[in-house]
């Protein structure tokens, strides 16, 4: 199997990210549980650009997010399709969903943080 530049595979992910994002953006996915709040944070392409992981995430809290994740791994085939169209690929990569909760463990930690900031102002005026 080939082996693909670093550059090339970073480049390929962003580009997969942007178009998934648009499609979702658009309602260009029919699966009602494909909601446009969900957000495509990442793609991580495999080194010989066979496999692609899109990480995705939303504000609408865990059951529905994985609900829209599970529609969008629904739509895999045409969204790949889709793909290979816009980026002009000869062969796309195959891609699977995943929920990911690194953007609502990173506002916890920052409620967390300026809980512990304010407390600690708080103390040292009383």
């Amino acid at each position: 199997m080939k082996q693909v530049s670093q550059l090339r595979v970073r480049k390929l992910g962003e580009h997969i990210r942007a178009e998934i994002a648009q499609l979702i953006m658009l309602g260009k996915i029919k699966d009602p549980r494909v909601s446009p709040f969900l957000s495509v944070n990442w793609v991580d392409v495999s080194g010989g650009m066979v496999c692609a992981r899109v990480y995705v995430s939303s504000f609408m809290g865990k059951y529905k997010t994985k609900q829209g994740v599970q529609g969008l791994e629904s739509a895999a085939g045409f969204i790949r399709s889709v793909l290979a169209k816009k980026l002009r690929l000869r062969q796309c990569p195959r891609l699977s969903f995943v929920y990911d909760e690194s953007v609502r463990d990173g506002f916890s930690l920052s409620r967390k943080i300026d809980r512990l900031e304010s407390g600690g102002v708080q103390t040292e005026h009383a």
